[in-house]
């Protein structure tokens, strides 16, 4: 395990990782969940394998620190995200971010373009916080002190279902929230307007059963590349892991 400081307090975003050649490819979670639980399984198939790979687990998230008076925006991952990248002597990476993680990347890689030379994008959000989406969590219909204090969190991990509560258990509260909160007020410009002005490769995950990837045809003229993954719905990592390792792969 690996770590390096995120703010002037000490705290610390961590990250495990495998030795390998470069560029490095790096996984980021979504929100309420841990980098290597939602990607080792793909990351050690033989078709990624002899690459550097770090898992890392965002602020208030996993294995990383949970500060109190952190503000869990999407710039702020972003910038702990940047804190591990430097600290490992990482450039030029390849980012497959999940989620909220690819809300993360893309804002990384516009505030940083030295960290960041392809981006593998899993159903991100790149508005703020669209409601109903399929990887909407509730958390942010909450005040703080109702979610943190007042019984919301548990009612959030009772009704998302007992395989993300597994990992969003392990998540602070506060955090959880304050990084829902985040995801719902989005960046300006949004993500979407930041990912299409970017001249990175892209690539965009979406699964068939999540519907129709809004504004698909914009995000295309803009270079993203977009994918249908068949039979995946937001989890495209578990539901269809074939087709994402061969997305990753740059096979497809």
């Amino acid at each position: 395990m690996k770590q390096a400081e995120f703010d002037d307090k000490g705290s610390c975003v961590r990250w495990t990782e495998a030795a390998g050649a470069g560029p490095a490819r790096v996984y980021v979670h979504g929100l309420g969940a841990t980098s290597t639980v939602y990607h080792a399984h793909v990351a050690a198939r033989p078709e990624l394998a002899g690459r550097r790979t770090l898992f890392v687990d965002l602020p208030g998230h996993g294995i990383s620190d949970r500060p109190a008076d952190f503000g869990y925006t999407l710039e702020d991952h972003a910038d702990a995200l940047a804190a591990a990248l430097d600290a490992a002597g990482v450039s030029g990476a390849e980012l497959v971010a999940h989620s909220m993680g690819g809300a993360v990347a893309i804002v990384l890689a516009h505030r940083r373009p030295d960290l960041a030379s392809r981006l593998v994008l899993v159903e991100a959000n790149l508005d703020p916080y669209p409601p109903g989406t399929t990887g909407s969590s509730g958390i942010a219909s909450y005040e703080e002190v109702d979610f943190v204090e007042n019984g919301g969190h548990a009612r959030v991990l009772e009704r998302v279902g007992p395989l993300w509560a597994a990992t969003m258990r392990l998540a602070d509260p506060r955090a959880l929230h304050r990084t829902a909160t985040g995801l719902k007020h989005g960046t300006n410009p949004t993500m979407r307007r930041l990912l299409e002005a970017l001249t990175v490769e892209r690539v965009y995950l979406q699964g068939e059963s999540s519907g129709e990837l809004l504004g698909r045809e914009t995000l295309e003229d803009a270079g993203v590349r977009v994918v249908t993954v068949p039979g995946a719905g937001h989890n495209i990592m578990f539901d269809n892991p074939d087709a994402f390792v061969a997305a990753v792969a740059g096979t497809v």
